[in-house]
């Protein structure tokens, strides 16, 4: 006997992209507004980091990305970097808030001060 799987594919409403071509066009414009707005950041937020480092985070960013093929997932993430882009440039995000996001090898964790700090980290 031989089965038959039945293909089933739901037809599901885009968020902002209609084909993969305007998914694109959105997702490179996005990398464009940040790669313009970087040398505004590191002057404005005086990062211990130069303009050429923080462009090889976002390059790297960007890349990580770059094997999503779901349009909704896509557009999902181009809203998210929408809005990122937005609190930096509107000044709603801070230093720590940028460089715990894009350097993550420079955050340290700050060591529990006090008993109850201590406590509950398990220090004492």
């Amino acid at each position: 006997m031989a089965s038959r799987a039945a293909v089933v594919s739901r037809q599901v409403k885009p968020l902002l992209s209609v084909d993969a071509t305007d998914a694109r066009v959105r997702v490179l414009s996005l990398y464009k507004a940040w790669y313009r707005h970087i040398p505004f950041m590191v002057k404005d937020f005086h990062f211990p980091r130069n303009v050429d480092q923080c462009r090889d985070v976002l390059r790297r960013e960007f890349r990580k990305n770059a094997a999503v093929r779901d349009i909704r997932v896509i557009d999902m993430l181009v809203i998210q970097g929408q809005q990122d882009l937005k609190e930096v440039v509107e000044h709603w995000k801070q230093n720590n808030h940028i460089m715990s996001k894009w350097f993550k090898e420079d955050v340290v964790a700050e060591k529990p001060k006090d008993f109850i700090s201590k406590f509950l980290s398990g220090h004492e």
